[in-house]
């Protein structure tokens, strides 16, 4: 011990042998003291960093994102939705037996009433604040067969039949927007081509983590998952295969299913409709893996933003996701919000019928309780939030059949279901206005100045109304499978309202002025072959429902419209998940 001690005598042998063990110590503390340093960093910085960053701080770097709207906003808010969602009122629910379903009634404000008492229960850990706003913001609805509010936004059979012409060629001194001829054909199928806004080759911000996915990443088995990413291929001209691995979940697996589309809950008999997977003909369409995506997304937030149908495709996403990760119910009574605090993932959906400026305070000889719609101005409520998303799903259309006047330069132009003076002539029906409306919006976003995410515009879904229209005897009871090449019967009104929005997509890239990105996702086609995905009558768990036709052949009541989950639309955010691959990771886009 002596050897040890500091106090050894001046010019002793050993004195010599002192500094060497010091420096030593020295150094070791030094380098102990840079590796935790070192160590804290990564733990930060890393997955599990992220998950102990959030229980130490609350909140990841989505989960941050604010989205509460206030007292001036909410004013602006869909009225139909205030109505029919009580988003603005604290009502009772709705009982739909009370009242009688107008020819006015939307199918999408309607169908938002949908039992969603499973979101409360999602995760009991929510405060109870969090879980009352979710409570509030659906209520819950039971729907009977003899209330055909799933599909009254659908244009009737005259309706069906407009004039497809445009009238007059109409100059906006503010935006430039204008009506023409529907685009052509050539036009319409080059419409799968990924078109950019600007030179840049990622959306990523500078501060956003990285989106790098690690080689242990599970990969489907069963599809060419390199190829599909790297070879840039058109996905959207295929065929429909069968494939008996089956969906990504069921509908005893999701609990966020709205009940109106849980066509196996509501007593279908049926179940191959769910095993038919979109096969492109120049690549494999990966089978989405859930955990690849989270990953890819990490930090980032993606927004559905539409109509009930945008909501069908949200809740296909959420269900997908849930099956790896039970997300936190972030919702307000603005928007839903779900976190999934393993990658900091937000997933949120806004109500927005036409993407467009909606009032309904009386305007020049239109009365006050008519909805108008400003076509040359975006609906503010939603571009309040577009800066603090990364990847915006965009779709609307079918609320263009609704009674609505049309408002361009500050003057009435036209209307839908509405236009008391005859002597007047309207220059926009509603096929023109629908095209006018998407150029509003996608210009809107292309020229904001703080977005620069990833818009993805999802093509004009089909409905399936054989024989009629959703209230003249339509069906789509009895389909069961896809229909196959050289089978489609061409829908007018579908191909028209896709051209229009082809239209409206091509102009605003042409304006575009920012970093952010606009990409086509052209479903119609493909989707005009699924017939067989629809709830039909299947529309509700009443084991009293009528399912089949009557004796004088009428079909009962059904949706034609929205589609069964798990079902085909769960490939459209396949689809969505390849193109944001093709983005992250540097991939050619759809060509």
């Amino acid at each position: 011990m002596n050897d040890m001690t500091w106090t050894t005598p001046k010019g002793s042998p050993r004195m010599s042998s002192h500094p060497r063990p010091l420096s030593w110590i020295v150094a070791s503390v030094g380098a102990l003291a840079v590796f935790l340093i070192y160590a804290s960093w990564v733990l930060i910085s890393s997955p599990i960093g992220a998950t102990v960053h959030g229980y130490f701080y609350g909140l990841g770097s989505s989960e941050k994102l604010d989205l509460s709207v206030s007292p001036i906003h909410e004013a602006s808010i869909d009225p139909h939705m205030n109505k029919s969602l009580d988003l603005a009122d604290n009502k009772p629910p709705l009982d739909p037996q009370s009242s009688t379903v107008s020819s006015d009634l939307s199918n999408d404000s309607k169908t938002e009433q949908t039992d969603t008492t499973t979101n409360s229960q999602v995760d009991s850990r929510e405060s109870t604040s969090d879980q009352e706003v979710s409570n509030s913001q659906e209520p819950v609805t039971s729907f009977g067969d003899n209330v055909d509010a799933a599909n009254s936004s659908l244009p009737t059979q005259e309706n069906s039949q407009t004039d497809l012409t445009p009238s007059a060629t109409i100059s906006s001194n503010v935006t430039g927007i204008r009506t023409e001829e529907p685009t052509s054909a050539v036009l319409t199928n080059q419409s799968s081509a990924v078109i950019t806004t600007s030179n840049e080759t990622s959306t990523t911000s500078d501060d956003s983590p990285s989106t790098a996915v690690p080689e242990s990443a599970e990969k489907p088995n069963n599809t060419s998952y390199a190829a599909s990413v790297n070879s840039g291929c058109d996905l959207y001209h295929g065929n429909w295969i069968y494939d008996p691995l089956g969906p990504l979940y069921t509908n005893n697996t999701c609990p966020v299913l709205t009940q109106m589309q849980n066509c196996q809950g509501n007593g279908r008999p049926d179940k191959d409709y769910e095993n038919w997977r979109w096969k492109p003909f120049q690549c494999d369409l990966p089978r989405f893996d859930p955990k690849k995506f989270l990953e890819l997304m990490r930090g980032k937030t993606l927004a559905f933003i539409g109509d009930s149908v945008a909501r069908n495709q949200m809740e296909s996403m959420l269900c997908i996701l849930w099956q790896v990760e039970v997300p936190k119910n972030r919702g307000n009574r603005n928007m839903q919000r779900y976190y999934f605090r393993s990658t900091s993932v937000m997933i949120v959906r806004i109500w927005s019928s036409w993407l467009v400026k909606l009032t309904s305070e009386p305007f020049d000889f239109a009365p006050a309780g008519v909805d108008k719609l400003h076509l040359d101005a975006p609906d503010e409520k939603l571009m309040e939030y577009i800066p603090q998303f990364d990847v915006v799903v965009l779709s609307s259309g079918h609320w263009f059949a609704k009674q609505s006047v049309y408002v361009l330069n500050n003057g009435i132009v036209g209307g839908q279901l509405w236009w008391p003076d005859k002597s007047r002539q309207m220059k926009v029906n509603n096929i023109e206005a629908y095209g006018i409306s998407v150029e509003t919006i996608l210009t809107a976003l292309a020229t904001h100045p703080n977005y620069t995410g990833l818009t993805i515009v999802r093509s004009y879904s089909p409905d399936h109304y054989e024989g009629g229209a959703w209230n003249t005897g339509g069906s789509c009871t009895g389909k069961v499978k896809p229909l196959a090449l050289g089978e489609l019967v061409e829908n007018g009104y579908t191909n028209t309202m896709h051209e229009q929005q082809v239209t409206g997509f091509n102009r605003a890239v042409k304006k575009a002025t920012n970093r952010s990105k606009l990409r086509l996702m052209d479903i119609t086609e493909a989707f005009q072959y699924r017939h067989d995905g629809h709830p039909g009558p299947y529309r509700s768990p009443d084991p009293n429902k009528i399912t089949k036709r009557g004796p004088d052949g009428r079909p009962p009541p059904q949706d034609c419209l929205h589609w069964c989950m798990p079902g085909p639309v769960d490939t459209w955010n396949e689809l969505v998940f390849e193109i944001i691959k093709r983005e992250y990771e540097g991939g050619s886009g759809a060509s």
